[in-house]
Order: structure tokens, then C-alpha cells, then sequence
């Protein structure tokens, strides 16, 4: 039985995220309350900091055996994921939220004391954004998460000795506690729904804005540090100007309707942007990484996302010491009111990252996501102008309250609100060539202009050669896909802003080629029963299998719910239409085989399969290794887990992009998976002796194809579909025969390959260093050159092909013709 289909790695995304900001809600809320005024405060600081350092390096150590504990659970929903996420976050985000009350306590509750705060708050965006770079282009580019972890330690460490050495020699200042009276105090509670409204516009607005930048700066580890730096310092430079206003602001509460409002123009002015600006900047990545390397183009990126970014930033980070100036009152305890503003930050963002990232974006679309952000902003706006004119009487007796309102407050709202909602309405879709393309829109919108008029599907199809038009757009849970069609008739399925599969002749060549080789080489081809197919794509390679009359069971995983539901159908003549109706009914069954789809990732699906769940082959073709993430499937300890989950004689493949990639990160790719595949062998998918593509294939014995027996196995009738499916990309078409043909594709074996990968960089679940490397050159397309050097160690494997001596002549000469030559 298929276990229940939900994306369950976002589900762990949003659980981790929401963990960590709930540790943090309640560190700001519990730490006022437990420690008394009277301690001081840099000392508690201190205590802070000491005890979030420990922590970390308790948890670096202490996630492997958790990770086996999680593993060996029956169950691995929701309710399992939130409590692995909280035993690993609650203890340290709990002393991270706390450490801002804190602080907060060194100043008094007054318009300076307020803005001094509002500092603290900067100070600490400041460093949060060199933590951002310092980790996401150093520390983790070049060490690893050990190396990174020590060095976050330390700066706790140091943090915590400067704060109780200054705690020695300072007084901080005295609290009065003093009553507040009743005149002039506002209705705090609505300051506290203006806090939380701000805090989950931004929380949203990060999840949807990052989404559509990484279509358009491509999805890598670099990019994710990008956006969220840029963020940081939109936050760090409004909170400084938020913290001078309040000190000499009259009227906070007004000055946070304000600055509400102006952040709604700015949410507005970020959506047309990223709609009707920034795809149409005329940026070749490939050229300019060609001439000036990847660092001018992280500068372009860096230019691009605070161009849209930082305005809305600027308006987020100045709202926060606004909110503690509009319920700040002296006599309050600094820590509880600080607290307070920032409890209910965070409980907003909570629901922002939730509410968007689970709900809205997938349900209604980045659109009306947008939409919604400016809308939130402005009824933001709209409760601070409540909280400014709703004032009680100067008798503390008499609790009604006064509807005062200044005409300057009513003409504020009587202009803005109308203007707002035309801002909200105007707010338009991107472009569809951004999704499809997505660094490349600019180059591709010139083609694709005339068909972004009308993307219904009976519009009829362009024949002009070159020009596309989309005929579906779906934005999932996970990422955002498309179909579209050249005007000579091929199909493209786009995901993460670039062609995924297609059915073109090359594409289609390397989709089947994964498939076949997969089967073709188990130690008995006609034995084979279950198959693992990990990323469905087009459903290409998983419908290969249909036409092997031995297998039994295919399992598909994929991440995304609309690739398996909505693409894949769209090339049902291609994958011979294995997924078609799994919508209704999941497993069902395609040419007397049970296809089931499992909606998960495909690491974790493996991580948790029972030991005893064992599979003849295990093909993973997932997306490109330079998008962030994605290195976890190529990683030492993934293909131990597929290793141990092959019956015998079974196979692993995995496909590996040459393009957008370079020889480092090739190296990496291949010597981790030889490392798992010591026997392993790379087939190669070129045209022409230029690179494209390859496959590495791996078995836990060293491998043995017999080509005679293959090339007879395939005249059976039984096989007829297999060979049929294999001379439809063009094996076979010459005198060498099918399986000769498809054999001529080797080139090389992983033993030839070990001075080749003498300084290669393994990548491992602890440094990810694969998605650091290919992230890097991901606009470098130097294939050929990497195919070449992998053929100079090219030798005729006489320890893995057997057959007769004209068979293996024949063989030899196809692969000399393919540009295989003899190392002397």
C-alpha cells in the first residue's frame, strides 16, 4: 500500500522553519517573565550566547544518531517531523529569542532607551548578513557544515566573553517601575496586530519573492544567500532609520501607519517589477561568465534582487522600533516590551511562511500572492491608524473609549486606501518564459512574445521554426513547472526555470538510454521484477520498463505532485502513457504492471524504506546538481542507501548533466558515486563527439555484459516492445544491430578513471560540496572538454563485454566510429 500522498519534504521545510521561529516566539516571551530586572543585563547576554554555542555543537554531533532514531520510526508524517525538528531547534532558538529582551533591559522605556533598541535590533540584521555570505560563499563553499558550525561557536563564545567583561565595568540603567497611567496610552493590542500583520507580509513575501527570483537567477546555493542578505540589509538599514524616527517621532503610531502604507507601494512596486522589469534585462549569463567569470554575475544578482527587494525591506525593518515606540511607556520593563513586539512579530511571520509557502502560492498562484502581501500591508496600515485615534479619556475611571480622529488621520485614509487596492489590482503575472527559462527569459521572450498573448491550449500552434508557445503553467507546492512547444513540433517540460526533458532526439536518446541500460544490464535481464524510478520528469524513463514482460512493480518518486499528475501525461505517447490517471487511482496498473507514484523526496523515501524493501534496479535522474538541495542525492551516503536497498546482481544508474557544469564539479559527481560503484561505468550521451549528457551505471558486483545474449534476448517476441522502444531514438538504425548500437555509448570504465579523478572532491552529506561547485560554474558550457578528457582513459573493457569475436569486433568498431580510441 502507497503511503499517504503529501509532499512530505516541504511539510519538513515548513516544520523546520516554523520550529525554529517558534523557539524564538517563545525565548522573547518566556526569558522576561523567568529572569527578574535585577540581573544584569549583559550578563544574561552572555549567559546567552555561551549556551547557544554549546548547543550547536551538541547538535552537530548528535544528529546522526537522531537521523537513525527517525529512520527506524514506522511513521514518518507531520506529527513525527515536528518533534525530530523541535528536539534539534526548541533548545537554541529558545535562547536566541531571548537574547534581544535582554539586551533591551541595558536601556529605560523612554523615546532614546526606544531607539537604542531599535539598534540592538540592527546590529544584530548586520551580523546576521555576514553570517549569510560568510557561510554561503566561504565557510560552506570551502570547508563544510563541521567547519561552519565550529566558527558560529566561537563567534558565540567570543560575543559572550565581550558582553561579561563590558558587564563588569557598566551600570545599566535603572528600571522605575513606575504606573503608567491611563491618559494618552493607546490601544496597545492593536500596535501588537500591526506587529504580527507586518511580520507575515514579510515572512510571505520572502517565500514568494525567492521563489520567483531563483527562476530568474537559477536556484543555487549562491542565489538563496543573495536574496536572503539583500533582505537582511533592507531590515538592518530600516531599523537604524526607524530608531532615529522614534526618538524624536511624537506620534509613532502614526509614523507606523506610514510607514505600513509605504510599504504596501513598496510590495507593489516589487511585483511589477519582477513582472515587467527585470525579465526583459538583456543578460546573457553565459556570455558574461564566459569573459568575467561567476563574480560578475553574482554582481548583476546581487543588483537585480536589491533593485526589487530592498525598498519593501527598508519599510519591514523600519516598522519594528516604530511598534516599540508606539507601546512603549516609562515604567515598563524594557525586556517584557520588547518581548511583546517581538513575540508577535514572529507569531506573524510563523504564519506567513506557513500560510504562503503551503497554502496561497500553490492554491492561488504567486499573482495573487503578490496581490495579498500589498493587501495585508494596507489593512496594516489601516489598524496603526486605528491604534493613533483611538485614545481614552483622561478620566482613568471611565473606560469608554473616544472615536477621535484627526482630519489629517481620515483624508490619509480616505487617499491611500483607494490607491492601495488599484495597487493590489494591478499587480500582474510574470512572464511564462521566466518559468520556462528563467535566466535566459530575455533571450527566449523574443521567440515566445506572440504566444504569451493567449496560452489556451486550443490556440492554434505556431509553425514558425524556433518560436514556442506554453501550453501549461503550474506553480506547485515545490516548484514551479511549464510545458511548451516549439514551432517544429517538439515538447519541453520545464522546472526550476530550465528544459528538464523533452522529446527532442538527444533528450529523448539519454531517457530511454537510462531505462534500457538499467534493465539490460541486471545480471538476468528476464528475472527482473520491481523498479525505482527517482524524479518522474516526462515519465520517459519509468516508461521504459513498460515493455520488459518480467517486471512486476515500478515505483515513481517525485517531490512535485503536478509533475506526475499534469506533465508526464502530456507525454504519454513518449513514456507510454504510464501515469496517465494516477490522479484517480494510485497504484494502478499499466500493461499488467503496478505503477505506483510516491510523493516524497527521493532521499527520504529511500532513507525510510524498510531494510528488507529491495529493488533489481534504482535509476535517479533528478533535477540539475547545481539547484540548491540537490546534491543530497548525490551524495556517498544516498547511493549507500540504494546500494543496500539492490536485491543482487541489481543495478544503479543516475544521470549526469555535462552541460552547465565544469571539470571539478563533473570530478566530483563521478568519483562520489565510484566511490559507492568502484566497478561502475559511464555511458555517454553525445552527438557528433560533443558532450551533452551521460549515464553512470553501478552494480554491487563487478558487471559482466553478455552482447550476444542480450541481442538475442531482444529478437524474443516477448521483447519485440523493447527493441522497438530503442530504435524509436535511433538504435538500431545501422547494420551493428540494437544492442551493439546501444553498447557504443560506453565510455569508459571507473577503474580507467582514477587518474582522472586524482584531486576530485567527494561530496558528502557534510559538506554538500557538489552543489557548491556546480552552483558556481552553472553558466559554464564547456561539455565537449569534459567528455574529451574523460575519453583520453578511454580502453575497450575486455573484462565487461563478452561475446563472440565478431560481435565484440563490431562492437569495437562502432565505438571507434563514436570517438572511443584505444589509450596506447
Amino acid at each position: 500500500m502507497s503511503p499517504p500522498h503529501a509532499v512530505f519534504s516541504h511539510f519538513s521545510c515548513s516544520c523546520l522553519l516554523g520550529t525554529y521561529m517558534g523557539g524564538m516566539c517563545l525565548g522573547s516571551l518566556v526569558l522576561p517573565r523567568l529572569i527578574p530586572p535585577r540581573f544584569h543585563p549583559l550578563r544574561v547576554y552572555g549567559c546567552l550566547e555561551l549556551g547557544i554555542g554549546l548547543i550547536a555543537i551538541l547538535v552537530l554531533y548528535g544528529m546522526p544518531y537522531i537521523a537513525d532514531l527517525y529512520a527506524g520510526f514506522y511513521w514518518h508524517g507531520v506529527l513525527v517531523r515536528t518533534l525530530v525538528a523541535a528536539v534539534c531547534l526548541i533548545p537554541p532558538t529558545l535562547l536566541m529569542g531571548a537574547t534581544l529582551p535582554a539586551v533591551a533591559r541595558f536601556v529605560e522605556s523612554t523615546p532614546e532607551g526606544v531607539s537604542w533598541m531599535g539598534f540592538f535590533y540592527g546590529g544584530n540584521i548586520a551580523g546576521g548578513v555576514a553570517g549569510c555570505l560568510g557561510a554561503g560563499f566561504f565557510l560552506l563553499r570551502v570547508f563544510d557544515m563541521p567547519a561552519a558550525t565550529y566558527t558560529a561557536a566561537a563567534i558565540n563564545v567570543l560575543v559572550a566573553v565581550t558582553a561579561l567583561l563590558i558587564a563588569k565595568s557598566s551600570i545599566p540603567t535603572p528600571q522605575h517601575q513606575e504606573a503608567a497611567t491611563a491618559h494618552g496610552v493607546p490601544c496597545k493590542c492593536l500596535v501588537y496586530i500591526v506587529a504580527a500583520l507586518s511580520g507575515l507580509s514579510a515572512l510571505g513575501a520572502e517565500v514568494v519573492w525567492t521563489r520567483l527570483l531563483s527562476l530568474l537567477l537559477g536556484a543555487t546555493v549562491y542565489s538563496f544567500s543573495i536574496i536572503l542578505a539583500v533582505f537582511l540589509v533592507g531590515l538592518g538599514i530600516g531599523s537604524g532609520a526607524g530608531s532615529l524616527l522614534s526618538r524624536t517621532c511624537a506620534r509613532p503610531r502614526l509614523a507606523l501607519a506610514w510607514c505600513q502604507m509605504l510599504l504596501a507601494a513598496a510590495a507593489a512596486w516589487a511585483a511589477m517589477i519582477i513582472a515587467k522589469s527585470l525579465p526583459y534585462w538583456p543578460i546573457n549569463p553565459g556570455i558574461y561568465t564566459t569573459d568575467s567569470g561567476p563574480w560578475y554575475i553574482f554582481q548583476l544578482d546581487l543588483l537585480r534582487t536589491a533593485w526589487m527587494v530592498l525598498p519593501a525591506a527598508f519599510f519591514w525593518g523600519a516598522s519594528f522600533p516604530l511598534a516599540i515606540a508606539a507601546v512603549a511607556s516609562r515604567g515598563q520593563d524594557p525586556g517584557r516590551m520588547v518581548g511583546g513586539i517581538y513575540a508577535a512579530n514572529t507569531i506573524g511571520a510563523i504564519a506567513g511562511s506557513l500560510g504562503f509557502s503551503l497554502w496561497i502560492v500553490p492554491t492561488f498562484g504567486t499573482q495573487s500572492a503578490e496581490a495579498t502581501l500589498i493587501g495585508i500591508a494596507a489593512l496594516s496600515a489601516a489598524i496603526a491608524l486605528a491604534a493613533h485615534a483611538f485614545k481614552r479619556r483622561e478620566d482613568p475611571a471611565d473606560r469608554r473609549l473616544d472615536f477621535s480622529f484627526s482630519f489629517r488621520g481620515a483624508s490619509m485614509a480616505v487617499v491611500a486606501l483607494p490607491v492601495l487596492a488599484l495597487l493590489t489590482a494591478s499587480v500582474s503575472k510574470v512572464p511564462w518564459a521566466m518559468v520556462a527559462w528563467g535566466r535566459f527569459a530575455a533571450t527566449y521572450i523574443a521567440y515566445s512574445e506572440p504566444e504569451i498573448v493567449n496560452q489556451r491550449r486550443d490556440r492554434p500552434k505556431s509553425t514558425v521554426p524556433g518560436q514556442w508557445h506554453c501550453t501549461y503553467l503550474g506553480e506547485g507546492m515545490n516548484v514551479s513547472v511549464a510545458v511548451t512547444e516549439s514551432g517544429s513540433g517538439s515538447r519541453f517540460f520545464h522546472g526550476a526555470g530550465k528544459v528538464q526533458a523533452s522529446s527532442q532526439p538527444q533528450d529523448m536518446k539519454l531517457q530511454r538510454m537510462l531505462g534500457h541500460l538499467s534493465a539490460l544490464a541486471c545480471k538476468d535481464p528476464s528475472r527482473i521484477r520491481d523498479v525505482l524510478v527517482v524524479a518522474c520528469g516526462a515519465g520517459v524513463t519509468a516508461g521504459s520498463f513498460i515493455t520488459y514482460p518480467s517486471i512486476r512493480r515500478i515505483t515513481v518518486c517525485d517531490i512535485e505532485p503536478l509533475v506526475p499528475k499534469v506533465v508526464a501525461p502530456m507525454f504519454g505517447r513518449e513514456n507510454y502513457h504510464i501515469v496517465d490517471g494516477i490522479d484517480r487511482a494510485n497504484p494502478h496498473v499499466v500493461n499488467g504492471k503496478e505503477v505506483s507514484v510516491i510523493y516524497d523526496d527521493g532521499r527520504h523515501y529511500i532513507r525510510t524504506l524498510p531494510p528488507d524493501t529491495k529493488f533489481d534496479v534504482i535509476t535517479s535522474d533528478p533535477i540539475d546538481p547545481w539547484v540548491k538541495g540537490s546534491a543530497a542525492l548525490n551524495t556517498i551516503e544516498f547511493y549507500e542507501m540504494c546500494k543496500r536497498h539492490l536485491k543482487p546482481g541489481g543495478v544503479m544508474t543516475l544521470w549526469m548533466p555535462l552541460y552547465e557544469s565544469n571539470l571539478d564539479s563533473a570530478k566530483s559527481m563521478v568519483a562520489t558515486f565510484l566511490r559507492v560503484f568502484p566497478d561502475g561505468i559511464l555511458f555517454s550521451n553525445d552527438q557528433h563527439h560533443e558532450g551533452y549528457d551521460a549515464v553512470l551505471l553501478g552494480q554491487i558486483q563487478p558487471s559482466i555484459i553478455d552482447v550476444d545474449h542480450l541481442q538475442k534476448l531482444l529478437d524474443h517476441p516477448s521483447y519485440l516492445p523493447v527493441k522497438e522502444s530503442l530504435r524509436e531514438v535511433g538504435f538500431g538504425s545501422g547494420e551493428a544491430g540494437v544492442m551493439v548500437d546501444l553498447l557504443s555509448t560506453f565510455a569508459v570504465q571507473g577503474s580507467d578513471l582514477k587518474p582522472w579523478m586524482k584531486n576530485a572532491q567527494l561530496n558528502r552529506d557534510r559538506n554538500l560540496r557538489l552543489q557548491y561547485l556546480a552552483g558556481m560554474y552553472f553558466n559554464s558550457y564547456v561539455s565537449t572538454k569534459i567528455l574529451q578528457d574523460i575519453l583520453a582513459h578511454y580502453r575497450f573493457p575486455v573484462n565487461l563485454f563478452v561475446g563472440s569475436n565478431e560481435t565484440l569486433a563490431t562492437l569495437k568498431q562502432t565505438l571507434s566510429y563514436a570517438g572511443r580510441r584505444e589509450v596506447d
